[in-house]
């Protein structure tokens, strides 16, 4: 699975790092972290990749479409994924995004809880997933109408809940950049594989 997200300044790191000593009793502390805008899963995406090959590179089809037979490489999934998200992306302007707290998901909908996250504030980035969502439909439970932009700082355990409690209480000044670019990112290897400038 692909995820398109937003770059983040060097002060989220930061700040990730200044509340590490805080973190005990979570099972995984995050090392990378990611404000994630969509996901898109290989499927998803490069069906019109699949039809042009079958079809002799003449025939194209909706972003998102369902498409007949296996879903193509990953590479070629990569480059129908951001050549689709070009035209969808284009006429976006560069937008405000800010980090301005700390809050937990206690029961998130997948994965092991409780989850320690960055809230993000950014009514631009959420009108972007919304377009995105109506491209390329939503992954229930977490994007749609359920999305919170958030960045995650740990997840799973045990921790006491004063832990927990002393976490959200932080107070710091909130975190402002704006966003130029997002970033396709792939989870296999960990890295950046294309950005899209906006």
């Amino acid at each position: 699975m692909f995820s398109l997200n937003v770059p983040l300044p060097p002060a989220v790191d930061r700040l990730a790092a200044d509340l590490q000593s805080k973190r005990s009793g979570f099972d995984r502390i995050r090392d990378r972290r990611t404000l994630v805008c969509k996901r898109f899963g290989v499927d998803d995406v490069p069906d019109r990749v699949a039809r042009d090959d079958r079809a002799g590179g003449g025939a194209s089809a909706s972003p998102g479409s369902p498409a007949d037979g296996p879903a193509p490489p990953k590479p070629d999934a990569l480059d129908a994924l951001r050549e689709d998200l070009r035209p969808l992306l284009a006429g976006t302007d560069p937008f405000d995004v800010a980090v301005t707290g700390i809050d937990v998901f206690d029961a998130p909908v997948s994965g092991s809880g409780p989850v320690l996250y960055l809230t993000v504030e950014s009514d631009a980035l959420v009108r972007v997933h919304r377009r995105l969502c109506a491209a390329y439909g939503a992954v229930e439970g977490i994007e749609g109408d359920e999305y919170v932009p958030h960045v995650t700082v740990a997840r799973g355990g045990d921790p006491e809940p004063g832990i927990v409690a002393d976490l959200v209480g932080v107070e710091f000044e909130p975190i402002r950049w704006r966003v130029h670019a997002l970033d396709l990112y792939d989870p296999e290897f960990r890295e950046v594989a294309a950005s899209i400038e906006l």
